[in-house]
This record gives C-alpha cells, structure tokens and sequence, in this order.
C-alpha cells in the first residue's frame, strides 16, 4: 500500500494528454451532454468491489441486460467491476449503462508496478472512476490530500469521478463528523478539481457493508451540509448543480425512502449491485426522487 503523503507528492510530475476514443466513448459524450443539461439527474453506481470470476461476471451482465431500467432522463446508471473484468463488461453491458474503474494511479504511466493509470482507463474509452472510498482510504492509507491529487489528474486526462466522502463511527459520536468531512471537501477545492465533473457520493464508513443503515434524516443532514459547503466554498450555481449521492448498505426496502430526500440524488450501491434484480430494482426509485421536479 502506499502512503497518502507519498501519493500526492507524486502527482506533480507531469501531465499526459487525454485522446479521443470512439465506441463507447461516444456514447458516454452524449450522456455527458444529456446530464449537464438537465436538473440533477438521478445517479445510481453498483460498485462491484473485489467480486466476481468471468462466469458470474457474465451472468450478472446478462441479468442486467434483461432487466428494465429507467431511462437516461430520468436516471445514469453505472456499474463498476473489478479492474480484470472491465473489457468484459464493457463489450457486453447495455450500453446505456456506463462502466466505471474503481481506482486509479494518481499520475500517468510510468515505473509503477501494480497500478493503473487514469491515461489507461480514458484509453479504453472510460467515462467514470471512484476514488477515495472508505476502503482505499483506511487500507491503503490514501489520506485526503492522496485522493485529492487524484480526483485532479483523473478529471485532467477527461474522466468524472464519484468522490466519496464520509465520517467513522467514533467521528460521529465524538463530534467531529462535520470538521472530517470540510476536510474531504476542502482537499479538492485546494487541488482545483471541476465540479462540473463530479459526483459527490456521501459514504458513511460505519454503513459500509454492516448492514446498518443512515436513517434518511441522518443522509438528508449530511447531504444538506454538502451542499451547504459547495453553496459557500464554491457557488450555488456549483451546489445547485452537483449530485450527492448516498452509499451504505442501501437496498430494495429503504431506496425509495432515501430517494424521497430533498438533497439525495441518487445512490452508491455495494453488495446489492451483485444482484441484477435488486440493482435494478434500486434505479427505479429515481422515479420516487423530487431531484429536477
């Protein structure tokens, strides 16, 4: 694992320029264009973690395809599978729902044993990448300036990026919630990321995977102090503008609540994403949501 400090230190080493590609890339062009010209259009991500082999990939793939999801005016679904099963995903996965990487490196290509470039998932034709879950944060000591630096470059050779941000148990008992998460916040706005290409997902660390879930007040409290935040760091054009998304254990029985939340745009989905039925079942709830009513 790499240090924090170590990671953000190395992402002023240069820049590499991103290349058009056709295929895929086009169809997320449109996307693109279709989301900045509406209201906050639902979001929904199925992040696949480290799941999977090529048969139950293809499997998955298959029963998402077969499923009914809303259309891309009322809802962007992305899926984001492990990095050895993206190509598969990619040439198989309906095309209306875009693929996403789970990770990146924080500079170009390069001397670099064991990473992946953001130059490499925008070569591919990639439109999204996640960075700075709660995951890589604790396991591989990514700290805030780490994944800021990231969030830059990525956005720097053309991907959007769902950052995630969110609090530990014992930082929301000891009230501290609310300074960790200006922090989060703070390290992108030092490192100039485009908020116009980004997607805020709200992750609380104590949620992920336990089962437990934020009441919708607890996500709706949170959600409105992000927006807060970007309305006076940034602009209200910016915070009116931006997708916040939740993730934390969500699933088919509390989505449609959540989605009823005034400043809930959508969702950041774990173990259910696994579940073509119960994914697609969760992009639906965008039609419970009061986002661009």
């Amino acid at each position: 694992a790499q240090g924090g400090v170590g990671i953000a230190a190395m992402a002023g080493r240069g820049t590499h320029v991103a290349r058009a590609r056709g295929g895929r890339r086009a169809v997320a062009a449109a996307c693109a264009s279709r989301v900045s010209a509406s209201m906050r259009t639902f979001f929904v991500g199925g992040n696949w973690k480290c799941n999977g082999t090529k048969g139950s990939v293809e499997e998955l793939v298959s029963g998402l395809n077969n499923e009914s999801l809303p259309g891309g005016d009322v809802v962007e679904v992305v899926c984001a599978p492990p990095f050895v099963y993206l190509d598969q995903v990619a040439e198989t996965l309906s095309a209306e729902v875009g693929v996403a990487a789970q990770n990146c490196w924080v500079q170009g290509d390069g001397a670099f044993t064991g990473e992946v470039s953001a130059d490499m998932l925008a070569d591919k034709g990639l439109r999204w990448v996640i960075l700075g879950h709660s995951e890589r944060r604790a396991l591989c000591g990514e700290d805030d300036a780490a994944v800021a630096a990231k969030v830059a470059y990525a956005q720097g050779v053309g991907l959007e990026v769902i950052l995630c941000v969110g609090e530990t148990l014992a930082q929301r008992e000891g009230g501290s919630m609310f300074d960790v998460l200006d922090g989060q916040m703070r390290a992108c706005l030092e490192a100039g990321v485009d908020w116009g290409r980004l997607v805020v997902a709200y992750e609380p660390v104590w949620a992920i995977g336990t089962g437990v879930v934020a009441t919708p007040a607890q996500a709706q409290e949170v959600h409105a102090y992000l927006r807060e935040w970007l309305a006076k760091e940034v602009s209200p054009a910016v915070a009116g503008d931006t997708r916040i998304i939740y993730g934390g254990s969500v699933n088919v029985g509390n989505c449609e609540e959540l989605a009823g939340e005034a400043d809930i745009d959508g969702f950041l989905v774990g173990g259910a994403s696994l579940k073509a039925a119960d994914f697609a079942a969760i992009t639906r709830s965008a039609e419970k949501s009061t986002v661009g009513a």
